[in-house]
């Protein structure tokens, strides 16, 4: 047995899922897909771009059901208060851009501002 210890990365392999159903399922939107796929790692951002692109706005209850099981790490909320400050947005615009809670927006500001 090996005496090195492996930190085990209990996330989904985005990557192989997303290109598995473009390729599958919607080969047409392929080309869209690619430079997000062709990336070494994806990011929370990038997933949920690709989700976009691949299934496009839902219904309302679809939207609503997957807002309440989303999950970002402090990378992608780094990412996301970087936008607001480069883009020179407040909460509320951030919140309808993200389609994030105002609550959470200024929760992360001053966990991490």
């Amino acid at each position: 047995m090996d005496k090195k210890i492996q930190k085990l990365d209990m996330q989904p392999y985005y990557k192989k899922i997303y290109c598995d159903i473009v390729l599958k399922k919607y080969p047409e939107k392929e080309e869209i897909c690619r430079p997000l796929l062709d990336k070494k790692e994806l990011t929370v951002l990038d997933i949920l771009k690709l989700n976009n692109i691949i299934f496009g706005d839902s219904n309302k209850e679809n939207l609503s059901f997957n807002q309440k099981h989303r999950f970002y790490n402090k990378q992608a909320i780094f990412e996301i208060l970087d936008y607001m400050r480069k883009n020179n947005l407040n909460n509320n615009q951030l919140a309808h851009h993200f389609k994030i809670s105002r609550n959470t927006i200024s929760k992360w500001k001053r966990l991490y501002y």
